[in-house]
């Protein structure tokens, strides 16, 4: 197996451990996040972000065996926390993607055509999220976000890579990025949506889309890379102005400043290992590793050592 789904492995074996032997239920409202944990959830954050396996399923499931979902508030402290983490992963493209994000620059001032049709493909895709999520989130938020969802789209997704691998539905020749059309990014836009149930991942969906409406998968790729930029920006500014003071308050600043870090060393190696890895190899093993680890996920419900709903 990669190095990357190797890491998310490793850690989730370590942590299921403490989860078979008991479950994890503190009647106790408060949360000390340790600097291990942060880190922990930093590298899980890190890795999953930009990879097809749904970093915020990951995060979720790791919680729970972790104890940390221990009430509603620790829950909400643990929500902001793993989406400001995200600064982590944002500043990994910004440093990967350097020379295409000075280009966007570019194009914003009207230095680069080129830069300037990209930026407006970005932009286009995410407003439709934007909109769609304001109306949809809560009822996701409420229905969707448990172990037992994240599991059953983890293997509907691993299906599902496995099926369009095998009918080489990445393999199609297709346009350069430059050659997004704004019509075409609002499709890619309007299916990111699906990615607010956790499990179904952000990165996949924009591949599967951008492939759909014409592009090559290494183009499908790098546009989910910076549509999730901007998508991730949004999400991380809003949850610090919502929530930031109070987990702050919780947890200081050093302990997240900790799991930021990590979250951008390990997406860092993330992005570069699947943009080098993409170029010779299929897309299978991600389909391989979400059915894997959907039913590792089910079995733990099984025994009890996670609940199937949050």
């Amino acid at each position: 197996m990669s190095a990357p789904l190797l890491a998310i492995g490793v850690v989730l074996f370590l942590l299921a451990g403490p989860a078979l032997a008991h479950s994890v239920q503190s009647t106790d409202d408060t949360l000390e996040l340790t600097v291990l944990e942060a880190a922990l959830i930093g590298l899980v954050e890190g890795v999953t972000e930009y990879l097809p396996v749904s970093s915020t399923g990951h995060i979720l499931v790791t919680s729970e065996l972790l104890g940390l979902n221990s009430s509603q508030q620790a829950e909400d402290l643990m929500d902001a926390y793993a989406i400001c983490v995200q600064a982590g992963a944002i500043l990994a493209v910004l440093v990967v993607y350097q020379q295409r994000i000075r280009q966007l620059l570019d194009g914003l001032i009207g230095r680069s055509v080129e830069g300037r049709q990209i930026l407006l493909a970005v932009i286009a895709a995410f407003i439709p999220t934007a909109i769609i999520g304001q109306f949809i989130f809560p009822v996701v938020r409420d229905r969707l976000f448990g172990v037992g969802p994240i599991a059953l789209a983890w293997i509907v997704g691993g299906m599902g890579i496995l099926h369009l691998s095998r009918s080489r539905f990445f393999a199609r020749p297709g346009k350069d990025l430059h050659d997004l059309t704004v019509q075409n990014a609002v499709v890619i836009g309007l299916l990111q949506t699906l990615a607010m149930w956790p499990g179904v991942s952000r990165s996949l969906i924009t591949i599967i889309a951008g492939v759909l409406v014409g592009l090559t998968l290494r183009a499908a790729v790098e546009f989910s890379f910076l549509l999730g930029l901007i998508t991730l920006t949004a999400a991380t500014a809003y949850a610090g102005l919502e929530d930031g003071s109070a987990m702050i308050d919780a947890f200081g600043w050093f302990t997240p400043a900790v799991g930021l870090v990590v979250a951008f060393v390990s997406a860092v190696a993330a992005v570069r290992w699947m943009v080098s890895y993409l170029n010779t190899k299929g897309f299978e093993i991600f389909g391989w590793y979400r059915v894997a680890v959907g039913l590792i996920a089910l079995a733990f419900i099984g025994a009890g050592a996670l609940p199937f709903s949050s």
